[in-house]
């Protein structure tokens, strides 16, 4: 649960700093295609020197149609959707829109783990999705039932992450943590390299958009998922993934002095009500008919 917490601390200032690198619609700084694919880019170039100072083995046949799911949620996906989003909405906002993701990270990885959590679980799950689709709609600033574009976006990043983080949790039950981020970085680089020279920027930026991108680049797309695949392989994923419920007020807390937002009640009220659903689902019973032993390479590590 630890590594979990350490993994979603790292994780809260993502938002805040992709929005420091993309800039807003009225000052527009990085493209959030750049802010995307250039991170993944650095993150590879950090992670093939990793892999090489540890000697790590290539993954086993059987293993890469997993790591393609990984790339696909949590490399190309995400960071995407994201970077698009963040130029829209503020960062309070997204973070409450993201508080979701627990819940669907849990959905997620019982279904890859064959697990069956309690009707109370779904219960509270349900209540979750409904409580951010009404912040969305509430503050979508349009007449009817519409979500605003940029809330579709980040619902759609929520479900990246979710599909990222279950199937890099499973192949974190078969080899250490850390490889895994870094072959599915690897896997994703002859996508990520030709965009990000692609989209690279043609005027200067200021040094405070190259220091969000360089956040998200080392620690959001590379050191935070050591600590966050190592605690959901250990845990479990329905259960450690409930740690991301103190993400939204970590993303809200950050964005206040990095970017000089501001807090409305309907923000903090939301905020809350999601997080408390996640909270009481996390008390609900999970059942797991088969529960898998912790890997050997896993002991061997922590002693």
């Amino acid at each position: 649960m630890w590594l979990g917490f350490v993994g979603v601390a790292i994780f809260a200032l993502t938002l805040p700093f992709t929005r420091l690198a993309v800039g807003t619609t009225d000052a527009p700084l990085m493209s959030g295609l750049f802010v995307a694919m250039g991170r993944a880019v650095a993150a590879a170039a950090l992670s093939a020197a990793w892999l090489l100072w540890a000697r790590a083995p290539w993954p086993q046949r059987q293993h890469w149609p997993a790591l393609a799911m990984t790339a696909f949620g949590v490399v190309l996906g995400f960071p995407l959707l994201t970077s698009i989003a963040m130029r829209q909405v503020q960062a309070v906002h997204a973070s409450v829109i993201v508080g979701v993701l627990p819940l669907a990270t849990a959905t997620v990885g019982a279904l890859l783990h064959r697990q069956r959590p309690s009707v109370g679980f779904w219960a509270c799950a349900v209540a979750g999705s409904a409580l951010v689709v009404a912040f969305a709609l509430l503050h979508s600033g349009q007449a009817g039932l519409h979500l605003h574009p940029a809330d579709l976006l980040l619902l759609g990043a929520m479900a990246c992450a979710a599909v990222g983080y279950g199937y890099g949790a499973r192949l974190s039950q078969h080899m250490p943590a850390e490889q895994v981020i870094c072959w599915a970085l690897l896997l994703a680089l002859p996508v990520t390299l030709p965009l990000a020279l692609w989209s690279w920027p043609a005027q200067p930026l200021p040094s405070s958009a190259w220091g969000g991108f360089a956040y998200v680049a080392v620690f959001s797309m590379w050191l935070g998922f050591f600590a966050w695949y190592r605690g959901l392989a250990l845990g479990g994923t329905v259960r450690v993934s409930q740690v991301q419920l103190a993400q939204p007020f970590l993303s809200m807390l950050f964005a206040v002095p990095l970017l000089g937002e501001s807090l409305d009640f309907t923000t903090v009220a939301f905020g809350l009500a999601v997080v408390a659903t996640v909270f009481i689902g996390k008390r609900m019973p999970v059942n797991t008919p088969h529960p898998i032993s912790t890997p050997e390479h896993t002991k061997r590590s922590l002693t």
